[in-house]
């Protein structure tokens, strides 16, 4: 058994070093995705109908990284 899990008591919760690194790189890559897609959606950019009727990309964008970086999931 590796320190790591070990030192996280990874057998205990059923869990591998392997899968919790699959399972960090997948959040990693879904939050790097919505700070970009989220502001772009409530902006609504490249709707010319709409265009300039939404809030201003940066603020969202910069409200989106903050309530990412605040909130975490819940745990039992």
């Amino acid at each position: 058994m590796s320190a790591l899990a070990r030192y996280f008591d990874l057998d205990a919760r059923g869990a591998t070093p392997a899968g919790e690194l699959r399972a960090g790189f997948t959040t990693f890559m879904v939050m790097a995705y919505i700070i970009f897609v989220n502001p772009a959606i409530l902006s609504f950019a490249g709707v010319p109908a709409l265009a300039g009727k939404g809030p201003p990309f940066a603020a969202t964008q910069a409200a989106t990284c903050l309530v990412a970086g605040v909130m975490r999931p819940a745990t039992s």
